[in-house]
């Protein structure tokens, strides 16, 4: 037996210098309430960390193993032994499985009535262990999938909880067995894990359910028989989202709203149908959460630029770049510095991503005729001082913004393209006329997000030339740095990153971008005058993020691969 338990925990604990007399009185004090063991009242109120140095300590008193669940590979034979139900519900983990002994691992290895259950559904030994209850939980997830009890409980049930339109608290679940619950458990792990996006895809025998964070999908690990429930799966996220259940053959788009906590989260939906089903993407958006200039991540001279470029009385200002590279939050960035009871605004979207308070938003709807184009006619009758188009599409909606912008209106909106220089090809080859853009833009701002390298687990890099051969104009002779990487750890989610920043492309208008523009030059060209102007390309602004250790160049090479230099 371990010489640990010739000492009271309490006393080892002390001598350690991992709690104080007071604290050990105080949880005795709990524990006599509670009747719980004296190790769990301790992780309970804090007192110790469950990691490394208490869990051992506590498994010695106990006279079990210690395991840490994170760094083992865990057999499928020893997980087939306990179904999921029975895993969430008593919070326990097969780790292994040999000599018709069960290994399990649990925050509770002395329960003798919860390891009597069990040992009644293996039909074999049971060898507890003591694990971290968090560990347990996240085994659970990874090894069995997202909402894997739930799952197992509807195969032999049928029928779902009473639906409803108001605004949920996903938190706050019940436990019994539905569509609803288990879609609830996507949705909470999704903005857990910090996810912009969840794609649930169906396929000939299987289901997809991926998270995108940080730009990167991932899979969701969900459970092999979810493919049962697809049609029912799709048909809940319509009653959220209000819409037709019985049309299976045409896209649709929807959007619902849940709480988590003390967050409100706004979910827009889009299904799209395919030969197996209904492919469903949900966009989360917390409708809650502006940034203002210096959150976005701009520095001295990008934030001085653009402050000055809103408050000009007039003109265009367009943000350019692929989908899901952030030009909708600084747009309303934009917008929310701008929004004073002197300015009246007005913005036209496709869709509204976020309800701003004091500014009048206005949802396209082509089937009713209300375009970008008619809105923009329409918002001019409104008299309003600042505007903002979320798209920019074609030559009409183009031209409207362009004569709108003559009459002295402020004007916000979005090209795609992949540099700022591109979006005066892109208008142009709109058929808009050269000197209706040099008369009207004031600036072109191209923009990309680059992940973070993860705070917890970041380290110095080994520098080599292949790391660094694409940003060789922009290093000088003798200059010393340190690039960091990301190895992964659970914070990260092993990933390596945690979180994104902007890097931007600013191309004011002067006097020689605007007489190149009329002389109908290429894109090189204005792209090489805007950097002998002082232009800081993206890749340029990516290496600055670099050299501050924000990021690294694999994640700038891959934000800004269309760059020729």
């Amino acid at each position: 037996m371990n010489a640990q338990r010739k000492f009271p925990l309490g006393q080892l604990l002390i001598e350690k210098n991992i709690i104080t007399q007071e604290q050990l009185e105080v949880a005795l004090e709990k524990q006599r309430e509670t009747g719980e063991l004296l190790g769990i009242v301790l992780l309970e109120l804090g007192y110790v960390d469950e990691e490394m140095v208490f869990l051992p300590i506590l498994a010695g008193q106990y006279g079990v193993d210690y395991i840490n669940i994170k760094e083992m590979d865990i057999p499928r034979e020893a997980i087939d032994k306990i179904p999921a139900q029975f895993a969430s519900h008593y919070k326990v983990m097969p780790i292994d499985f040999s000599n018709d002994t069960l290994v399990l691992a649990t925050s509770k290895p002395l329960d003798v009535h919860m390891l009597d259950e069990i040992s009644l559904v293996v039909n074999s030994k049971i060898n507890p262990v003591l694990g971290s209850e968090k560990d347990v939980m996240e085994a659970i997830r990874k090894y069995y999938g997202v909402g894997a009890a739930t799952i197992e409980q509807m195969m032999g049930t049928v029928g779902t909880s009473t639906l409803t339109d108001d605004v949920k608290d996903i938190e706050e679940i019940e436990s019994e067995a539905s569509i609803s619950n288990f879609l609830n458990q996507i949705f909470l792990e999704a903005y857990r894990d910090r996810a912009t996006d969840i794609h649930i895809e169906p396929f000939e025998k299987s289901l997809q359910v991926r998270y995108r964070v940080d730009g990167v999908l991932y899979d969701a690990k969900v459970p092999q028989n979810i493919v049962h429930f697809k049609d029912s799966i799709t048909s809940r996220i319509k009653i959220l989202s209000n819409l037709n259940i019985a049309e299976k053959r045409k896209p649709q788009d929807g959007r619902f709203k849940i709480r988590v906590g003390d967050v409100e989260i706004s979910l827009r939906v889009s299904f799209l149908p395919t030969p197996y089903g209904e492919s469903v993407v949900l966009r989360i958006l917390n409708s809650t959460r502006l940034f203002s200039f210096k959150e976005l991540g701009l520095n001295e001279r990008e934030q001085t630029l653009l402050e000055g470029l809103i408050k000009r009385p007039h003109g265009i200002i367009f943000l350019t770049g692929p989908t899901g590279s952030g030009k909708t939050t600084t747009l309303y960035s934009c917008l929310s510095s701008l929004n004073t009871e002197e300015n009246k605004i007005i913005t036209i979207e496709d869709p509204i991503e976020y309800q701003l308070k004091g500014i009048t938003q206005i949802q396209i709807n082509p089937a009713v005729g209300l375009t970008f184009a008619e809105g923009l006619r329409s918002m001019l009758r409104h008299d309003p001082d600042i505007m903002m188009v979320g798209e920019v599409r074609d030559l009409e909606t183009a031209d409207i913004a362009i004569q709108v912008a003559l009459t002295g209106h402020l004007i916000f909106s979005t090209l795609h393209t992949n540099d700022a220089a591109s979006g005066v090809t892109r208008l142009i080859d709109m058929g808009v006329a050269p000197y209706l853009i040099t008369s009207t833009i004031e600036c072109f701002i191209a923009q990309r997000l680059v992940r973070v390298v993860c705070s917890k687990c970041k380290e110095p890099s080994k520098i080599t030339k292949e790391m660094i051969k694409d940003f060789e104009d922009f290093i000088s002779e003798g200059e010393e740095m340190i690039i960091y990487q990301g190895p992964g750890c659970e914070h990260c989610n092993f990933t390596g990153y945690v979180g994104r920043e902007p890097i931007y492309e600013f191309l004011p208008m002067n006097e020689e971008i605007r007489n190149l523009i009329m002389k109908n030059v290429t894109v090189s060209e204005i792209k090489e005058a805007a950097m002998r102007n002082g232009m800081t390309t993206l890749r340029e602004a990516g290496w600055e993020k670099v050299k501050s250790g924000a990021t690294n160049p694999q994640e700038v090479m891959r934000v800004t691969q269309e760059e020729g230099s």
